[in-house]
C-alpha cells in the first residue's frame, strides 16, 4: 500500500464515540435525587472527572457534587476528585460558616496539589472545578474556571456561576496587576497559554491564575426545581436555556444527563463532556400538594354555593332538609377527596423515583474508575460515595470503565483555622 492509500485508509476510520458512563441516586431523606453522565466525546483522551457524594455532618445530611475539567493532563482533575470534598467536610467551620470553609478548602487543596507535583517532572497540569454543596435548605455553588452551574427556578434558567475567562475586564485587570498579560492566540489566553483565568494547579502561571472560588448561595424552596453542573464540553454547544429545556423533558436525572451528553456530541462538541443533574424533590411535592389543595377548595366552594342556592330557591321545609343532607354528603366527599389527593401525591412521587439499593448501616459504597491520572482514558472518571447509610444509591457504570471499591478515602491532617 502506497503512502497516499495509507493516509486515505486512516482518514476513512472514524472514531467511535462510546456511550457515556452514567449513574445516579436518591438521598435517604427524599429531598433530592441526582444523576450523572460522562464521555470522552470525540477526544482520544479523558481529562474530565466528577464526584457525587452524600455525607452526614453534625446531624445534617449533606450533598456534595463536583465537575472537574483537567487541562495539560488528567492529574490535577483526579486530585480534586479525591481530595477537595474530603478537605471541605473536615473543615471546622463547614456547618457554621460554609462559605469561608469552601474558600479555605479550595485554596488549601490547591496548595496541596502544587506540593504533590514536586515529585513529578511535569508541572503544567491544571483543572477547573464547579461544585454544589447542599446543606439544609441552602445550595452553595463554588466555581473556579469555565465549567458552569445552572439552576431552573420557577421554570426559568439562571446561571449561578461565572465562566472565568482572561478577557473579562476584572480578570484581565487582576492578571495585569500581578505582572502577567493576556493575549489572543486563537482565543484569549493568560500568557498566551491558558484559556481560563482561574484554575487549580498550573504552577508556572500560579501568580496570575488563582484558585479563589466565586461562591453563590441559593435558597432551596418550592420554586427551585433542579441544578445542572457541567464541563465546558456541554456549554460549548448548549445555551443555559437549551440545557434546562432538555432536563425539563426528562424526569429521571440520570436519563437527562445521558440525553444532554449524547446531544452535545451530536451537536459537534469537540471536548470531553461531563454533566451532573440534581433534582430537588421537595419543590415537586409542595407544588403537587398546593395544586390538590386548590382543586379541593374550589370543589368544596362550588358545592357550598350550590347548596345555598337550592335553599334560597325553595322554601319548602322538606327540600331544605334534603339539601342539608346533600351538604353533609358533600363534606364527606370533600374529606375523601383530600385523602385521595394525599394518596395520589405520594403515589406520583414514588412512581417517578428510580428503584434504589439499600446500604447497610455503617457501611460505605463507592464506584470508582480504575487507572492512574493520564493513563485512564475511559469515560466516567467519577466517584460515587455514600457514608453512614445516609443515601440509597444506584449506578450504571460501564463495566469496562469502572470497578467497585469498598473503601472510601478519609481526609487527614487538615490544618486548623483561626
Amino acid at each position: 500500500m502506497g503512502y497516499a492509500e495509507l493516509v486515505q485508509s486512516y482518514s476513512n476510520k472514524m472514531r467511535v464515540v462510546e456511550a457515556p458512563a452514567s449513574g445516579g441516586g436518591l438521598s435517604q431523606n427524599g429531598k433530592f435525587s441526582y444523576g450523572y453522565a460522562s464521555s470522552a466525546g470525540k477526544r482520544s483522551s479523558m481529562e474530565d472527572f466528577f464526584e457525587t457524594r452524600i455525607d452526614g455532618i453534625d446531624g445534617e445530611i449533606v450533598g456534595l457534587f463536583g465537575v472537574f475539567d483537567g487541562h495539560g493532563g488528567a492529574r490535577a482533575a483526579e486530585y480534586l476528585k479525591r481530595h477537595l470534598f474530603s478537605n471541605l467536610i473536615t473543615h471546622p467551620k463547614f456547618i457554621s460558616d460554609t462559605k469561608s470553609a469552601i474558600a479555605d478548602a479550595y485554596n488549601h487543596t490547591d496548595s496541596e496539589l502544587l506540593e504533590s507535583e514536586n515529585s513529578h517532572t511535569r508541572d503544567d497540569a491544571g483543572s477547573t472545578a464547579s461544585t454544589a454543596i447542599l446543606v439544609g435548605d441552602r445550595l452553595l455553588v463554588a466555581n473556579v474556571g469555565d465549567s458552569r452551574a445552572v439552576i431552573c427556578r420557577a421554570g426559568n434558567a439562571f446561571a449561578v456561576s461565572r465562566d472565568h475567562k482572561p478577557d473579562q475586564s476584572d480578570e484581565r485587570e487582576r492578571i495585569e496587576n500581578a505582572g502577567g498579560f493576556v493575549m489572543w492566540a486563537g482565543t484569549w489566553r493568560v500568557g498566551g497559554v491558558l484559556a481560563v483565568s482561574r484554575s487549580f494547579g498550573d504552577r508556572l502561571l500560579k501568580q496570575y491564575v488563582i484558585a479563589d472560588p466565586e461562591i453563590q448561595e441559593e435558597k432551596i424552596d418550592d420554586s427551585l426545581e433542579f441544578l445542572i453542573l457541567a464541563s465546558d464540553g456541554l456549554w460549548d454547544v448548549f445555551s443555559n436555556e437549551e440545557a434546562v429545556a432538555v432536563v425539563k423533558e426528562v424526569e429521571e436525572p440520570e436519563e437527562s444527563t445521558k440525553k444532554l451528553v449524547g446531544e452535545a456530541i451530536k451537536r459537534g462538541s469537540a471536548d470531553n463532556i461531563t454533566c451532573v443533574v440534581v433534582r430537588f424533590l421537595e419543590s415537586k411535592t409542595a407544588n403537587i400538594k398546593a395544586s390538590d389543595i386548590s382543586s379541593t377548595r374550589s370543589s368544596s366552594s362550588q358545592e357550598a354555593n350550590q347548596g345555598e342556592t337550592a335553599v334560597r330557591d325553595d322554601s319548602d321545609h322538606k327540600m331544605s332538609t334534603k339539601q342539608t343532607n346533600q351538604d353533609h354528603t358533600a363534606v364527606h366527599l370533600d374529606r375523601n377527596a383530600e385523602v385521595e389527593a394525599r394518596s395520589d401525591d405520594s403515589g406520583r412521587i414514588s412512581s417517578n423515583q428510580k428503584p434504589v439499593e439499600n446500604t447497610a448501616a455503617g457501611s460505605s459504597v463507592s464506584s470508582e474508575q480504575s487507572g492512574s491520572a493520564g493513563e485512564n482514558n475511559q469515560p466516567g472518571q467519577g466517584h460515587i460515595t455514600v457514608h453512614n447509610s445516609l443515601d440509597r444509591t444506584v449506578a450504571n457504570q460501564n463495566p469496562t470503565a469502572a470497578h467497585g471499591d469498598s473503601t472510601t478515602s478519609k481526609a487527614s491532617g487538615f490544618p486548623s483555622y483561626q
